[in-house]
């Protein structure tokens, strides 16, 4: 594998995006939907093997004390091969200062606990379709 980083927007094939979200079991919308939220994004993280993007991830944020991490996704293949640690790293060393805080899909939460994430004890969403996010296992 050629890991290779890319700190924006350029040249992504947005239609490889839901496909890739699909493969993984996440929620997704059109390509042009996501193409729009990686763009308004502060930070966006893509990750190719070569020119095959295989994940991608990015945050929101105020740029000074807060910061929500969205849309971490690995292909399936390059799962297990420190790909989405990079993504993830990749986005803490963009805005270093900040607080982030994320919510992991059900059974991805010791990822995340092995960057060194912890549970939070006053968490709270709301969903447009909560009752759905409810029965994936998101809300009590």
């Amino acid at each position: 594998m050629n890991l290779k980083i890319q700190y924006n927007c350029l040249n992504v094939d947005w239609n490889c995006v839901p496909k890739i979200l699909k493969k993984v079991g996440m929620s997704y919308l059109e390509g042009e939907a996501h193409k729009k939220a990686f763009e308004n994004s502060h930070t966006v993280v893509f990750a190719f093997d070569d020119d095959k993007l295989i994940g991608f991830g990015r945050a929101i944020s105020d740029g000074v004390y807060q910061a929500a991490i969205y849309d971490i996704a690995v292909l399936p293949e390059y799962q297990g091969k420190k790909v989405g640690a990079t993504i993830i790293q990749s986005i803490l060393k963009c805005i270093p200062q900040c607080n982030f805080i994320l919510y992991a899909s059900p059974g991805k939460e010791i990822f995340y606990e092995k960057l060194n994430f912890r549970k939070m004890k006053t968490g709270m969403a709301l969903f447009r379709d909560g009752e759905k996010m409810q029965m994936k296992g998101f809300t009590e």
